[in-house]
C-alpha cells in the first residue's frame, strides 16, 4: 500500500472513530489529552494532518518562524534583503539637491570621494547619524524624510 493509499484509509478511519477513540489517537499522536473543548472534527483534522506531517515531513524552518513571529505577538515580515554589486548607483535626493552614489568594489564613491559604509556617506550629506540603507531606501523601515 503507497502512502496516498494508507493515509486516505486513515483517514476513513478517523471519519468513523467516535470521541473516545479520537482522544485516544490524539494522547498517541501528541502525547497529552485533546482540550475538552475541541470538536470531533478539529481532532480528526488534527489527526489526519499528523499523520501527512509523518509521511512528509514537517512544516519548514521559513513557516516555523513565521509561526513563532505570530505567536510573538507580530505579522512583521522582515523584508529581503538588498544585494548591492559594483556597478550600481543609489540616488537620493537630500533638501532639493539630488546625490548619486556608485557602488565599488569594496565601498561607495560620492563624487570622487571614497566611504566604506552607506552609512558615513548619509552622515556626510545630512551632518547627521542615519541608517545609511535605509537613507538610501534599501530598508522596508519607514520613509525617507
Amino acid at each position: 500500500m503507497n502512502v496516498q493509499d494508507r493515509l486516505s484509509t486513515r483517514a476513513k478511519e478517523l471519519e468513523q472513530s467516535d470521541r473516545s477513540s479520537l482522544r485516544v489517537n490524539w494522547i498517541k499522536a501528541f502525547g497529552k489529552a485533546p482540550p475538552h473543548f475541541l470538536s470531533m472534527r478539529y481532532m480528526r483534522k488534527a489527526l489526519i494532518w499528523d499523520e501527512q506531517r509523518r509521511a512528509f515531513g514537517g512544516l519548514s524552518a521559513d513557516v516555523k518562524r513565521s509561526i513563532k513571529t505570530t505567536q510573538a505577538g507580530s505579522n512583521r515580515k522582515t523584508p529581503p534583503q538588498v544585494v548591492l554589486k559594483p556597478g550600481n548607483q543609489l540616488v537620493r535626493e537630500w533638501n532639493g539637491k539630488t546625490f548619486t552614489v556608485d557602488v565599488i568594489d569594496g565601498g561607495f564613491l560620492l563624487g570622487s570621494k571614497r566611504f566604506k559604509s552607506l552609512s558615513a556617506i548619509a552622515r556626510q550629506i545630512t551632518g547627521a547619524h542615519w541608517s545609511g540603507p535605509r537613507f538610501f531606501g534599501l530598508t522596508g523601515n519607514g520613509d525617507k524624510s
